[in-house]
């Protein structure tokens, strides 16, 4: 378990040590990056125009100079939920309508890296499409729904340090199966097959997301994962066949 654990945080670092050297994924990853920032910035600059009409929606500004500054109090705490908000937003359809194209092409690239080929069923190409963008919708939404409901549970019961703790290793093992799931959706495998093969190789998917939740380091990391994920799921399957 132990061993597994390590080898995931092993193959993340193999993996931007790859894409580094490739100028092919290099291009890839930083526009990934940059896709992410974008869809950031727009919503969060719209939330941050418009923040007082959000908040007089809910709270007329108060009149009396005594209350008002709980009114503003309260206001730029709502906009830092919102910005948080517009932060999964962005991932979400970032993720959805253009990191799912941009991870299958870094998938596939490192898969002829390793093997001089890409094996794929012969699907025409705007049916894959779609039929990847529809993997990506329970692949994108599980984890959140799973994060809510721990983060939810936390607040109601007073286990709130083991509460964070398994929320931690549940968005590592989510932030990896995003990653280690690109393979076997492009061979088209049914979902139900694929969830198996995270549960099986649960320790690998900690130590890989591990280095995905840090500060900071994530934000690199994060565009170069599909590159050591690929790698992983190619050796698997190799020793499978």
């Amino acid at each position: 378990m132990i061993e597994a654990f390590i080898k995931g945080i092993a193959y993340n670092i193999e993996g931007l040590k790859i894409g580094i050297k490739n100028p092919k994924l290099l291009l890839l990853g930083i526009l990934r990056f940059l896709i992410l920032i974008a869809f950031t910035i727009i919503l969060a600059s719209v939330i941050l125009t418009y923040h007082e009409k959000i908040v007089t929606s809910i709270w007329i500004k108060p009149k009396s100079i005594w209350i008002v500054w709980i009114w503003h109090f309260l206001s730029w705490i709502l906009i830092m939920f919102l910005i948080g908000a517009s932060t999964v937003v962005s991932y979400i359809f970032s993720q959805i309508l253009f990191s799912v194209i941009i991870m299958e092409q870094m998938s596939k690239i490192t898969e002829k890296l390793i093997r001089n080929r890409v094996e794929e069923p012969n699907v025409p190409f705007f049916k894959k499409t779609l039929y990847l963008i529809q993997q990506e919708i329970p692949r994108t939404f599980l984890p959140i729904s799973f994060s809510f409901g721990i983060l939810i549970l936390g607040w109601l019961t007073p286990a709130g340090p083991v509460i964070t703790l398994l929320s931690t290793f549940l968005s590592a093992i989510f932030l990896s199966w995003d990653n280690t799931d690109l393979v076997p959706a492009r061979r088209l495998l049914p979902f139900k097959k694929r969830f198996l093969f995270l549960l099986k190789n649960l320790p690998f998917h900690i130590g890989f997301g591990i280095l995905l939740l840090i500060p900071v380091i994530n934000c690199i990391l994060f565009s170069f994962a599909p590159i050591g994920a690929t790698k992983y799921y190619l050796e698997i399957e190799g020793r499978q066949s």
